[in-house]
């Protein structure tokens, strides 16, 4: 069992998400950053899909009632065991009675924790991911809060030990980044002028940035006549348009339908980099065929069947 001493800012059970539900209007929840949530997963000798500790800003503080080995990754949030400090993208054992605590982020936003066999949680829908807009899934579909109880799923096949990952696969979080757009399925309502504005100025994360989406600042994106639509559906990663002009990222707990128009869509393995960054940063956009976001998608994957060679052997 693993409790829960110190709950942290917004600590949630994720994994890779509740797909096909959403045409009933249930939202994907899954990890915010994809990238995180697989390697410590990898780390810890699981499936890529097993469920994890998502923590945001400031993690949490967990007691193990025996030995287990555990992956950590992501943000930074300068984790010890026992008090000695840990080396964040790593997997290391915690002893009978040890307790990992996790400070605040020093880069990054979103840290992740992988247990050897999983977090063991009721599966709703095929998912044990939380939605806490839904209250679904997780742990009674809410943040985890202290004296929460956590078991742990039976470990899987897969020799798995104390390792590090290489330094070339860590990636390097800042407070700009460079995200990768294709444009669609509603740029026709916006003119070429705007467009070039949109790909040319950098924008401000603001406060209203969570799981649902992140509402960002900085020059206007102005439709043609007007932004509203007939709601349609909406996919992680949809950048909307509202009346105002400001673009909304879509992320994992976001809504099934919106009604304003849709100037492109996060090339998906550029969400993670979206995930990491936090009120104040700024992200830059740049646009890309169809063909670079498959290929984009297509690299994505041989890294990690790269990463997971590399951990095995």
């Amino acid at each position: 069992m693993i409790t829960v001493i110190q709950q942290g800012f917004f600590t949630t059970v994720q994994d890779e998400g509740r797909w096909g539900y959403q045409a009933y209007g249930m939202p994907t929840a899954g990890v915010m950053d994809r990238y995180a949530g697989r390697i410590v997963n990898l780390l810890a000798g699981n499936e890529v899909q097993a469920a994890v500790l998502e923590m945001t800003s400031l993690g949490a503080v967990l007691k193990f009632d025996e030995e287990r080995l555990v992956a950590v990754g992501g943000a930074d949030m300068q984790v010890t065991v026992n008090g000695v400090a840990a080396p964040n993208w790593s997997a290391f054992l915690v002893p009978r009675n040890g307790e990992v605590q996790f400070g605040e982020a020093v880069t990054g936003y979103r840290a992740y924790l992988a247990v050897q066999g999983g977090i063991d949680v009721p599966l709703v829908l095929g998912s044990r991911s939380t939605c806490v807009k839904a209250g679904v899934g997780g742990y009674e579909g809410r943040t985890l809060r202290q004296g929460d109880v956590l078991y742990v799923g039976p470990a899987g096949e897969g020799a798995a030990r104390p390792q590090s990952l290489a330094s070339d696969y860590i990636p390097s979080y800042g407070d700009k980044v460079l995200i990768r757009v294709m444009l669609g399925p509603q740029q026709d309502m916006f003119s070429e002028e705007a467009i070039a504005t949109f790909f040319a100025k950098p924008y401000k994360v603001t406060k209203q940035a969570d799981r649902v989406g992140y509402r960002l600042t900085g020059s206007r994106i102005l439709p043609v006549s007007k932004a509203d639509i007939i709601s349609d559906a909406v996919y992680q990663g949809s950048i909307q348009i509202a009346s105002h002009g400001m673009p909304f990222i879509m992320l994992a707990d976001h809504q099934t339908t919106g009604g304003f128009a849709k100037l492109g869509y996060v090339v998906r393995s550029d969400l993670s980099k979206v995930a990491q960054t936090k009120t104040g940063d700024s992200i830059r956009f740049c646009c890309v065929s169809e063909a670079e976001a498959i290929g984009a998608l297509h690299a994505e994957q041989q890294l990690y069947q790269t990463i997971a060679t590399a951990l095995r052997t």
